[in-house]
């Protein structure tokens, strides 16, 4: 970030807003998130279990992982709280905390 950068006054919700809960347009204490180079937001849905793909404009999200309950099984994460993308493996590397694997 440039020394002289400078922020704006009026944010914008991007995720979320309609209140914590499942619905494909809710999150329920997000975590970590990653923005990838199309702009769409990655992020850590900890209490859902999930890790969500919010596309700019989208109002609702789609489920990239977990999303199936807590749990340890492969299909479900435990707490997640954070998320990144590895552009060269195309991969989503997740730190599932509940579960203490990455």
């Amino acid at each position: 970030m440039p020394i002289n950068a400078r922020r704006k006054k009026n944010g914008v919700t991007v995720a979320g807003s309609q209140g914590g809960g499942k619905a494909t347009n809710q999150l329920f204490s997000p975590y970590g998130f990653f923005v990838d180079d199309d702009q769409t937001i990655i992020i850590a849905d900890h209490q859902n279990a999930r890790i969500i793909q919010w596309k700019i404009g989208d109002t609702n999200q789609q489920v990239v992982a977990g999303g199936n309950g807590d749990g340890n099984r492969l299909d479900q994460l435990y707490c997640p709280t954070d998320v990144l993308f590895d552009k060269k493996t195309d991969s989503l590397i997740i730190c599932d905390l509940g579960n203490r694997r990455v």
